[in-house]
């Protein structure tokens, strides 16, 4: 079994706005559909969200979300 990295509940970093050329927001990195659906989604469909917006250097730490979404 593999171990799943420490991460928060969400990504979100409270700096919500939407980059209108990616449509991403620019806090967190995610879609408007991945924000929608985040808090529906399993860990296996939020694993390559992480993974995608670790890899585009959003910082994820712990802590940073208050609100989970």
């Amino acid at each position: 079994m593999t171990s799943l990295p420490d991460r928060p509940l969400s990504p979100c970093r409270q700096i919500c706005r939407i980059k209108p050329t990616q449509s991403l927001c620019e806090g967190c990195g995610r879609s408007l559909d991945e924000i929608a659906c985040w808090g529906q989604m399993t860990e296996a469909d939020k694993a390559p969200v992480w993974e995608r917006i670790e890899a585009e250097g959003y910082v994820v730490s712990e802590g940073n979300s208050a609100r989970g979404g």
